[in-house]
């Protein structure tokens, strides 16, 4: 999820704290990450105000450390000021004099340097000076459509063209996915439990009666919910312990399925609706973004590298889970025997597209892509796994996800601008390099004021059909979901091969509230401007019509929407 703007902007890091990761297997070079020079800022184009994060400049001192501590300057009536007076002043007064002059000249200078902060300068301070260009509060229509004049749509649109026939990208071997993060493999075996649906497995488990758990679980620290939710599992957690051969052993889950994008098209409604369903049982937050971002030490990539998030902390995510179908595996019941149909299931909207950690950790390497891409790990651990992605038409997806983030002065205009320049930084990088390192390039994705790459469907779902089969990913569309809800879920539960509703269960998942919606203060800015609204759809066309293509499906054209106002 611009990750202000879930933007995703670039910051300087350190990495003292990586020793801190023993699971995460890199070199000590690797951490050596210091922001590297970002060559797509166009700061006469930027619409944020740098100026406020600037250290505060130091004043400069002007005084002179040879100057008499005690001026003897006597004022004299001009009148008496002849020629011959003057002559008889000593040489001491007039330079006496004359430093006064200039100390009083120097204070003067430093009072008006200092009104530069205080907002008093007669003329723009020069961190504030940018070249024109048209405002949101005072742009007409008529003045922005004149703005796509420095863009040539048709010569990018064929450049675009030129560059989505890549060769896919080469799928690293499994011994070098697992080579990256050995702690992860050490922990999750490579089978599973045959007689359960979901991957679980027993983990030898060597606290004793007095051993929390739960203690250092880095999700209790940010996640309400979730502490909740270790309250009541500690409370009778040993009475769930497996007991052999004199060990004791705990049932582990990994998902069965992963919502996995994209932000701003309906994977928040479409979880709490999942969660209604009997069989299926997800993760106590909706997104951990642990593949993408918390196991490498990261939660928002702006406010630096933090502490890795251990494998074992997020498995403790599906313990309540675990907690359930275990009941099915020692359970002699029928009604225990079908919790071992259970299900279970996380939606981090990072996911399939978000693999920025990987600039962060390895910025000396000279590779334009990222090496790895977060459905390797996936893969490798859980070959199995089904995916389910959420789309939507991607123009209304950008003007949602810019509406979503918090952020002063929004209206149709400020977007207008953003797209603008968020098209010519894509423009700019497309002219020298390829179009998947473009779409993955970390610096070009923080430097855009707006999250255009997360709308280039296509690059993300072809690199997820290196690792997985096509009939494990189901692909959906927004507008069906919003047009058919009842259809559009029996898709889904078929697709994960859960039982059928009762009338009142399936009642329940029709009826519930849309989750997410637009805020009504958002809602009245109104849609975005029709000029934006053609510049965009003629960006995205070539990239839909390969969705299209890939999919065997019109509907993923979306020539057909007319502006639209789901969340």
């Amino acid at each position: 999820m611009r990750l202000g703007q879930f933007s995703e902007i670039g910051f300087p890091v350190t990495f003292s704290s990586c020793l801190s990761c023993p699971h995460v297997n890199m070199l000590l070079s690797d951490c050596k990450y210091g922001g590297t020079p970002n060559k797509y800022s166009f700061y006469s184009l930027s619409n944020t105000d740098d100026s406020r994060k600037r250290p505060a400049m130091p004043c400069p001192d002007f005084s002179y450390k040879n100057f008499p501590e005690t001026l003897d300057v006597k004022w004299v009536p001009l009148k008496l000021l002849s020629r011959t007076n003057l002559r008889s002043i000593t040489k001491v007064k007039v330079v006496s004099f004359l430093l006064g002059l200039t100390l009083t000249f120097f204070i003067m200078a430093s009072y008006i340097l200092t009104w530069d902060r205080k907002g008093l300068l007669f003329t723009p301070s020069p961190f504030q000076l940018k070249p024109m260009v048209v405002t949101a509060s005072t742009a007409e229509p008529s003045d922005l459509s004149s703005e796509n004049n420095f863009l040539d749509m048709k010569l990018l649109v064929r450049n675009i063209i030129s560059k989505l026939e890549y060769t896919p990208r080469d799928v690293p071997d499994k011994s070098d996915v697992i080579g990256t993060d050995s702690q992860l493999f050490s922990v999750i075996p490579q089978q599973f439990l045959p007689e359960v649906k979901s991957p679980c497995w027993y983990e030898e488990f060597s606290g004793n009666t007095d051993t929390d758990p739960y203690r250092t679980n880095m999700f209790t620290l940010r996640s309400k919910s979730f502490r909740t939710v270790c309250d009541y599992l500690r409370t009778n957690f040993q009475e769930h312990l497996c007991h052999r051969d004199g060990k004791q052993y705990r049932l582990r889950c990994l998902p069965y399925f992963y919502i996995i994008g994209q932000p701003k098209c309906g994977t928040t409604d479409l979880f709490h609706r999942l969660l209604l369903h009997p069989e299926v049982k997800f993760t106590t937050m909706k997104e951990p973004h642990w593949w993408t971002r918390k196991r490498f030490g990261y939660i928002r990539f702006k406010d630096g590298f933090h502490e890795c998030f251990p494998v074992e902390h997020y498995l403790d995510l599906f313990d309540l889970a675990a907690r359930h179908i275990q009941e099915g595996i020692i359970g002699n019941s029928p009604g225990d025997h079908s919790k071992r149909q259970l299900i279970t299931g996380e939606a981090s909207a990072s996911t399939m597209w978000d693999n920025q950690a990987w600039s962060y950790l390895h910025g000396n390497r000279e590779e334009a892509e990222p090496p790895f891409l977060a459905q390797d790990f996936i893969q490798a651990v859980q070959p199995n796994a089904k995916i389910i992605i959420m789309l939507r038409d991607p123009v209304e997806r950008l003007y949602s996800d810019y509406l979503y983030f918090k952020m002063a002065n929004k209206s149709a205009e400020d977007f207008h601008q953003k797209v603008i320049e968020s098209v010519r930084l894509f423009q700019s990088c497309l002219s020298e390099s390829h179009l998947r390192s473009c779409v993955y390039n970390t610096s070009l994705s923080n430097s855009m004021p707006v999250r255009l790459n997360l709308g280039m469907y296509i690059v993300f779902l072809l690199d997820w059909l290196t690792v997985f089969h096509k009939e494990q990913i189901l692909v959906l569309r927004l507008e069906d979901y919003a047009a058919n809800l009842r259809l559009t879920i029996k898709k889904v539960f078929d697709f994960l091969s859960v039982g059928p509703l009762s009338e009142q269960a399936e009642a329940a998942v029709t009826k519930r509230p849309m989750s997410n919606t637009r805020r009504a203060a958002d809602r009245n800015l109104g849609p975005m401007l029709p000029t934006t609204r053609d510049l965009l759809r003629q960006f995205h066309q070539p990239f839909n019509l390969k969705l299209a293509g890939v999919l065997d499906n019109k509907a993923f054209l979306w020539t057909d929407n007319k502006g639209q106002e789901p969340g």
